[in-house]
């Protein structure tokens, strides 16, 4: 994963429990709306081979990396499944250690203003507020005001009538996961609606960018 990159749209989708039916499908209308980034969570059952298959299947188009890393155990497992990104919802220091020494993005969890910036020293590559549902958008104003220098990606009540406000309020990136990769809509080969839905949530946050400009 490219970091400069992923901010051209920092927007990150997440997978969990998903099926290696869906993995490809899921995969290219992910793609179709210019996405860059997709995580698959470790505790979905074979994520390994589901993160390989993705991988295999999308090859530069999208980056896609490991969630729900909570020790070096399944970090292992996540990078020989090819995942190119780790998100953790906790801080684990051996996880980021071997991240940081071996360049690989890390986005560790993190919801206090201790937590948070214990997290950006240790090497994070954002630090992921996260439930950010429980304290909202104002939540990150209060934050960067004397930590202006971390990036966080909000993770937790991110929806297309939302992300404006959660940018607005000093986030670098937000994550999504089943408000737009809804289970039924993959158990009824509804992928269309699930394209539909990611457009309106990046069509949501090009017009924050758009008007933050002017």
């Amino acid at each position: 994963m490219n970091i400069q990159t992923f901010k051209q749209l920092p927007i990150l989708g997440i997978l969990r429990g998903i099926t290696l039916d869906a993995i490809k499908p899921i995969a290219d209308v992910s793609m179709n709306t210019g996405l860059n980034a997709i995580e698959i969570t470790m505790n979905t059952e074979d994520a390994p081979k589901l993160i390989e298959t993705m991988r295999n299947h999308c090859g530069e188009k999208m980056s896609v990396g490991a969630g729900t890393v909570t020790s070096f155990e399944i970090l292992k497992k996540a990078i020989n499944a090819g995942a190119e990104f780790i998100v953790m919802p906790i801080i684990n220091t051996t996880v980021m250690e071997y991240c940081t020494d071996q360049k690989i993005p890390v986005f560790p969890g993190a919801l206090t203003p201790n937590e948070i910036f214990k997290a950006w020293n240790l090497g994070a590559s954002m630090v992921k507020v996260f439930p950010a549902s429980v304290f909202g958008p104002s939540y990150f104003k209060e934050i960067k005001a004397p930590m202006n220098n971390i990036e966080l990606l909000a993770c937790g009540g991110v929806s297309e009538k939302t992300i404006g406000e959660y940018f607005k309020n000093g986030a670098s990136a937000a994550a999504f996961g089943a408000s737009i990769y809804k289970k039924e809509w993959m158990d009824s080969n509804k992928y269309e609606l699930i394209e539909k839905e990611l457009q309106l949530l990046i069509q949501a946050y090009e017009n924050w960018k758009k008007s933050s400009k002017s």
